[in-house]
């Protein structure tokens, strides 16, 4: 099994910006469950282009393949993310995190321990529908992959088309996503930076609810929350990206100011 072709899109990891360790402020940009660094990269480049310093590393299981995605755990996840968010620490005055729906929640448990100065999340889940929860820690025994139906949740049908990522769920990889929303509803009271959350009206895959249940949880100070209209679940590519690009630019320039 392997990821689905990218049409005309670079779906790798990416370094945009400043040269490294210029610059006072670095972005770190997180991909979501089963996606690429592709889902991010519009918003780093506004932030780039703000002068603000992004990488945008590929999540373990990611961008390989639907097997390797299935014997990862969600700790490898916050691994890597923390180990990329202390070499940016080690290089910039002021650190930020952008995170879309599973790297939303990667963003979210880190910022807990002190690593960020300042986030944005979009269409981030702090549980997935039912029956889902109940039924993934059996069947995943017993049917290991299940196909994705319709493609990725992307009302803008070209955005939709070309969007890379698996064609398949490993359903180990889901009980992962579960576990780490487990992990991460616990510790939203100790993320007290700025914090940007965002979620397409149109969601079907995580309820839009749970962006004014995170805001609801934290402690931060300063909190916006952005509901993209027009968009479903992937909004950081979906008709509203534009926007919402600007947006979480505006909001980190704030934080420099």
């Amino acid at each position: 099994m392997s990821a689905a072709p990218a049409q005309a899109v670079d779906s790798a990891p990416f370094e945009l910006g400043p040269p490294e360790g210029e610059g006072r402020a670095a972005a770190l940009c997180l991909h979501g469950f089963t996606g690429t660094p592709y889902e991010v990269r519009s918003v780093a480049e506004t932030l780039a282009a703000r002068g603000i310093r992004c990488r945008g590393p590929a999540l373990p299981g990611h961008n390989t393949t639907p097997d390797e995605l299935a014997r990862v755990s969600y700790a490898d996840w916050l691994d890597h993310a923390r180990g990329e968010a202390l070499a940016l620490r080690a290089r910039h005055e002021r650190v930020f995190a952008v995170g879309m729906s599973m790297g939303g929640l990667v963003s979210l448990s880190l910022a807990a321990e002190g690593a960020f100065d300042a986030l944005a999340v979009a269409g981030t889940p702090l549980g997935l529908r039912q029956p889902i929860p109940l039924l993934v820690p059996w069947l995943k025994h017993l049917r290991p992959f299940s196909r994705k139906r319709g493609g990725a949740d992307i009302r803008d049908a070209a955005a939709r088309e070309r969007h890379p990522g698996y064609e398949v769920l490993p359903l180990a990889g889901v009980h992962e996503l579960l576990r780490l929303q487990a992990h991460v509803g616990p510790r939203l009271g100790a993320v007290s930076v700025p914090l940007l959350v965002a979620h397409g009206a149109l969601d079907r895959t995580a309820d839009p609810r749970d962006a004014q249940r995170i805001l609801d949880a934290v402690s931060a100070g300063e909190r916006e929350l952005h509901i993209c209209e027009r968009s479903g679940h992937v909004v950081t590519v979906d008709h509203d990206a534009p926007q919402l690009a600007a947006a979480v630019a505006d909001f980190f320039d704030r934080q420099l100011a």
